[in-house]
């Protein structure tokens, strides 16, 4: 009996958590009643409070979600006690951002998607643009080039140093051909120490001679070998010296061109969504502001249809002439056609540094899966909230006449509290000791970060 309270004590704020909505469920049903569904939601905040089953903070968001889904107050009504409907829909979206990159969501995205398309030049500078443009469709554009900025210079550095190994292979094997040639100088000294001893004096002298005379040709044509030698390994030491700042200088431009890369396309993949970047939470606030009664003309699905399609043809130029301006017009070489097998030596090692980084992550977890799971529920709900050709579930079931009680808002406050509401581990339902206090593996955010 003392260890199933134990373990009912662990486990309490789940239990709070979901049964006691359910509990209390009765109460807006039998009194079906605004002032009913009212004080449905207050007692449930009023519980979350005292018992702290859920941080103060997130219980503060409920009526955000609640009121305009029980049709107490629309969301432009609710969401003006704290702040303006765009605000909170902006809140919202953050939230959402801080649990993909507290789980590192968005890192394993965008490595696996580097693996797809390879790291050939042309296809390297795609990858990393599209990666880039993605994310910060949903992140904030700083958050996303501080993310890729790190992985582009492993990769670069990695494509650099295996270069550099390679060349210095080919050099060490230059210097052991040059150590053992074919006929030397040394073969002609042996030769000309040869001399007859049977002779006569004068012959003797006479052949002495012609020895200090061919040694003395030996010399200088050791002298003269040593010179050029010299002279080759000069020119050859200065060829060595101009292909390596010629490679240094393309690496230069090869770096460059992937830093402006990656801040394009996060600018660019920012005007994509509504949430991508807050200029355009901006504009809807003034929208709406100005013209009141523009029945929510500007909303997450509206804005992605028209600026979708721009975002990849501002993209596609980006690539075109990122390309031209730092890898020059050799398209074909670019996209790694007819490599030699040095540079797919060098192309190799490049996509195992990724394919560690990637290796490093391990298997999705328990909470990697759920963020992914809300993450897409969050976009479908958006899209299909109203999407202007056909009524949207928000019409269907929340708005009443013309007034629109659910907006993009309500959609990502309620997203953002489910980031709460599920646990980080998978729950085994094992009776175990109570963790210490400050441990909870209970919600996605940490509220204190």
């Amino acid at each position: 009996m003392g260890s199933t309270w134990k373990w009912i004590m662990a486990n309490r704020k789940y239990f709070i958590i979901f049964l006691l909505p359910i509990c209390l469920l009765p109460l807006p049903l039998v009194v079906p009643t605004t002032e009913a569904s009212c004080g449905y939601v207050i007692i449930i905040m009023a519980l979350f409070w005292c018992t702290e089953a859920l941080p103060l903070a997130v219980t503060a968001l409920f009526p955000v979600v609640l009121f305009p889904m029980m049709g107490i107050m629309d969301s432009t009504a609710t969401c003006s006690q704290y702040l303006k409907d765009t605000n909170m829909l902006f809140i919202g979206g953050i939230l959402v951002a801080i649990s993909v990159e507290t789980w590192n969501l968005h890192k394993r995205i965008a490595l696996r998607v580097l693996l797809i398309v390879g790291v050939k030049p042309a296809l390297l500078l795609l990858g990393f643009m599209i990666v880039t443009a993605f994310l910060s469709m949903w992140i904030s554009n700083t958050a996303t080039t501080a993310m890729m900025i790190p992985i582009a210079q492993a990769v670069l550095d990695q494509l650099y140093t295996s270069e550099e190994k390679l060349n210095e292979h080919a050099v060490d094997l230059a210097e052991k051909s040059e150590n053992h040639p074919n006929g030397s100088v040394a073969q002609l000294n042996v030769d000309v120490k040869v001399a007859p001893t049977n002779e006569p004096n004068g012959s003797v002298n006479q052949a002495f001679e012609m020895q200090e005379k061919q040694l003395t040709d030996a010399e200088t044509i050791k002298q003269e070998r040593s010179a050029t030698l010299v002279e080759i390994d000069l020119k050859e030491e200065n060829q060595m010296k101009e292909k390596q700042a010629q490679r240094l200088q393309k690496h230069l431009k090869l770096c460059k061109g992937m830093s402006l890369c990656v801040c394009y396309s996060a600018s660019i993949g920012g005007i994509a969504t509504l949430t991508g970047t807050t200029p355009n939470l901006v504009m809807k606030g003034q929208m709406d502001e100005l013209f009141p009664d523009n029945n929510n003309v500007v909303n997450f699905a509206s804005w992605f249809g028209f600026s979708f399609p721009t975002m990849i043809v501002l993209l596609a130029l980006s690539w075109i002439w990122l390309q031209i301006l730092f890898l020059g017009t050799k398209f074909k070489k670019n996209f790694g056609c007819g490599a030699k097998p040095e540079q797919k030596a060098k192309e190799k090692r490049a996509y195992n540094v990724i394919s560690t980084e990637h290796k490093k992550l391990g298997p999705m977890t328990f909470a990697e899966i759920c963020v992914l799971v809300l993450f897409i529920l969050l976009v479908l709900l958006w899209f299909t909230r109203d999407p202007g050709f056909m009524p949207g579930w928000a019409t269907i079931s929340f708005n009443k006449g013309n007034k629109e009680y659910v907006t993009d808002a309500t959609v990502a406050v309620f997203v953002a509290l489910m980031m709460f509401l599920f646990p980080a581990e998978l729950p085994t339902f094992k009776r175990q000791e109570p963790k210490e206090e400050g441990n909870s593996d209970l919600y996605y955010i940490n509220c204190d970060e």
